[in-house]
């Protein structure tokens, strides 16, 4: 439910992100995790936690991926997989492992979702990726929702390939089951590996054989280690354990030969104007109250040190260059106190005027220019509207500065800290515009227009709808409670978490993380050197 009061204290919401966060990390629960551990298995969190390097970062992207979804079928934590930026023996690479404590790791729409966007990750950035199999393939009841579409299930394979073609290493562990189409996905990698006992793949499992060609014989014939490592060649090396396994992926991770970067500039790390707990005190829980983004910047960038450009034009957009963990980069950042021109006319905090969209836009190709990665932080109501904004060119300016973005070739980071409205969400870099990572603070609302807005908007339009069917007269108690049931349902839907199970957003976080999701995702965009030309072709002037 949406948290819009200011009797919500940032330690609430913090404890609700904690609680959500560890529910989902059980996965299936606790007995679906304890016959994973009967069976001599770990479960897909604790071999991830064995693979990466110890006391190195794990980013995770889609935690709440599927969260409120699929309630009628039991639900399905983390959409039945788990994804993410690690470290495995020194080199960064993605990490996608199905959690057979949820449904026996079987695909739901949102995980087809979810693990073509850990594939993008690595895509965009040139990543090694590596694959840890346990499922047992699509989810049969919703195979219509999953099956055929572009961005469906066989869109992965087609990654797979592609992936290949560009020299991204591919590694995969059999470590569960494997069927059907899914069985493509880790010989379509560099190296497949299989554990013994519990892996198995094949194109049909043993009662399907039956019945399609009559021919009895059990899964571990059909498609177990020995006879994939031994009789078909299907998979490279067969290990005793789960730890076996992940160990030998660890040994190819370390004889990696260097990838080439980027070249984006990191000096050495310092630590922001204040402290992380002191960052939530500058950020208020009200709404409608204006503060002061600069405050909010200057506990996230090094020393609390920023150049602003055209600082005093355009004023509620700020854009400045500064250090976020040594790396440079080029912020543009919503001004939420209302300011004043040199004319001395006032604009609203949070809305982007011409000037301020004209002023981004020429920031953004400055950027890209100098090869500065992009941070957009997001508290944005829209733009202005109204006669004299159109007079002046809103519209002009706004394409302008969206024009300028959606063509940058730096990588690009979204963090939206409140509110994230309409045609703003586009041009503060969106999902929609290829943010390289996108994270959303507890305190973050997503939608067309504000709740208030929208309930009134939808109230109106329901009216006419009953009004049309005959129901002549309303009363303002009938009214009243519509409009209860409208807002209640669309506030909801405002929810960062709505928008991080649907991966509007690649998660939810703690806003004393905020530091470490752009430089990793920095890190991890360092990987990748940029090969095309900023070119925003035709753009409005």
């Amino acid at each position: 439910m949406s948290q819009t009061a200011t009797s919500v204290s940032f330690d609430a919401l913090l404890t609700t992100l904690q609680e959500k966060s560890k529910r989902v990390s059980q996965g299936g629960g606790p007995k679906r995790i304890a016959k994973e551990h009967e069976k001599g298995k770990l479960t897909a969190r604790e071999r991830i936690a064995y693979l990466i390097d110890k006391e190195s970062e794990f980013l995770e992207i889609g935690e709440f991926a599927a969260d409120g979804m699929y309630e009628e079928e039991g639900g399905c934590p983390s959409a039945g997989v788990v994804t993410g930026i690690g470290y495995v023996s020194g080199r960064m690479v993605v990490i996608v492992a199905n959690d057979a404590t949820v449904k026996a790791g079987a695909w739901f729409p949102m995980t087809a979702k979810k693990n073509l966007r850990a594939q993008e990750v690595a895509m965009e950035n040139k990543l090694p990726i590596i694959y840890l199999v346990d499922s047992a393939g699509v989810f049969l009841p919703m195979q219509n929702e999953i099956f055929p579409d572009k961005e469906h299930f066989g869109r992965q394979f087609r990654n797979n390939a592609k992936m290949s073609s560009l020299g991204i290493i591919q590694v995969a562990a059999i470590m569960g089951s494997c069927v059907a189409g899914g069985a493509y996905l880790p010989i379509m990698s560099d190296e497949a590996m299989i554990v013994d006992k519990t892996g198995s793949i094949f194109l049909a499992g043993s009662y399907l054989v039956k019945a399609a060609i009559g021919e009895t014989v059990d899964n571990e014939t059909l498609g177990g280690a020995t006879t994939h490592s031994e009789i078909s060649g299907v998979t490279d090396n067969k290990y005793d354990t789960d730890q076996d396994c992940l160990n030998a992926i660890k040994r190819i991770f370390d004889k990696l030969g260097a990838s080439e970067k980027a070249g984006f500039d990191r000096t050495e790390s310092q630590k922001p104007a204040y402290s992380a707990d002191e960052l939530l005190q500058k950020f208020p829980l009200d709404r409608v109250k204006p503060y002061d983004m600069l405050e909010i910047i200057r506990g996230l960038v090094d020393g609390g040190e920023l150049d602003e450009y055209k600082k005093d034009y355009g004023k509620t957009l700020i854009c400045a260059t500064a250090r976020i963990d040594g790396w440079a980069v080029g912020i543009v950042a919503n001004q939420r106190k209302i300011v004043k021109t040199a004319k001395g006319e006032m604009q609203m905090g949070g809305v982007i005027y011409s000037d301020s969209a004209d002023k981004a836009a020429r920031f953004i190709m400055n950027c890209n220019q100098r090869k500065i990665p992009l941070v957009f932080l997001q508290d944005v109501s829209g733009f202005m509207v109204g006669s004299k904004a159109e007079h002046g060119g809103i519209i002009k300016d706004g394409a302008k500065m969206v024009n300028a973005m959606a063509n940058s070739v730096v990588p690009k980071f979204t963090i939206i800290v409140g509110n994230s409205y309409g045609a703003g969400n586009y041009a503060m870099c969106g999902k929609a515009y290829d943010p390289r990572l996108i994270y959303s603070w507890p305190t973050a609302q997503m939608a067309v227009m504000s709740g208030a807005s929208a309930a009134k908007t939808l109230l109106q339009i329901k009216v006419s709808s009953l009004k049309k069917a005959g129901k002549q007269e309303i009363t303002p108690e009938e009214e009243k409670q519509l409009l209860k049931e409208i807002t209640d349902k669309y506030n909801e839907e405002l929810s960062p978490y709505y928008a991080a199970a649907r991966l509007w957003v690649d998660g939810v976080i703690d806003p004393r993380e905020t530091r470490k999701v752009i430089s990793m995702g920095i890190a991890a965009a360092n990987h990748s050197p940029i090969t095309e030309r900023f070119n925003v072709g035709v753009i409005q002037t």
